[in-house]
């Protein structure tokens, strides 16, 4: 993966975690669920063209949402060699030091660099920790019982969607443009800051106190 793909995968970690959030509840933890997801966005970052017309997060949310299902299909059995694994343990082991530290996890950026592996092998590593889950169990007596597979809600959405588009419309207009090219155009902050001739700190700041505003107005 090369720099410029493993900033698009960076900057898109936040779609996995909306997408996660879609299945949460369902039978599979949090955890297996992201990794699943950051598989997804790794294949998307890999495949995506853009000569296809189409923004990356528009591209890239059907495949991860693919990989997340995958997991309630498959029921989580993917075979895995010895070295991903091995190389799963030494992220985890970096990942708690890190939170202990820092109280974070490690970027996949900075795993890449500490461990000399591609941002590709690292997502797949961390992807390959995920358990086993069949969709097919049997409850307290016995009898076997099936998983529902969750399935998008369209109506939440479009509410979400129609409340989004009318706490953008109370924004001044050099905030609309700053949420148009960071999330609709999936411009960088260093971009968007050379669009809008302003430094990338300053779209940072600015970009955290529109966010603010917007949930505020969502709520």
């Amino acid at each position: 993966m090369s720099g410029k793909n493993d900033l698009l995968a960076e900057e898109h970690l936040g779609l996995v975690r909306s997408c996660c959030k879609r299945f949460s509840g369902k039978g599979i933890e949090y955890e297996e669920l992201y990794a699943a997801g950051c598989l997804g966005l790794t294949k998307a970052v890999n495949r995506f063209d853009e000569s296809m017309g189409c923004r990356f997060s528009t591209y890239a949310f059907p495949v991860i949402m693919g990989e997340i299902k995958r997991l309630f299909r498959d029921g989580g059995s993917v075979k895995v060699s010895r070295s991903l694994r091995e190389l799963a343990l030494k992220i985890n082991r970096l990942n708690n030091d890190n939170r202990l530290k820092n109280g974070c996890d490690l970027t996949v950026s900075q795993l890449s660099k500490i461990l000399g592996e591609s941002p590709e092998t690292i997502m797949e590593a961390i992807a390959c920790t995920r358990p086993s889950v069949s969709l097919n169990e049997s409850d307290s007596e016995g009898e076997e019982r099936c998983i529902d597979l969750p399935s998008p809600d369209i109506q939440y959405e479009i509410t979400e969607r129609l409340s989004l588009y009318q706490a953008l419309s109370n924004l001044e207009e050099k905030d609309r443009k700053i949420i148009d090219l960071r999330y609709f155009k999936s411009k960088t902050q260093t971009q968007t800051a050379k669009l809008l001739n302003m430094t990338q700190v300053q779209i940072s700041r600015r970009e955290k106190k529109i966010l603010t505003t917007l949930r505020a107005l969502i709520v």
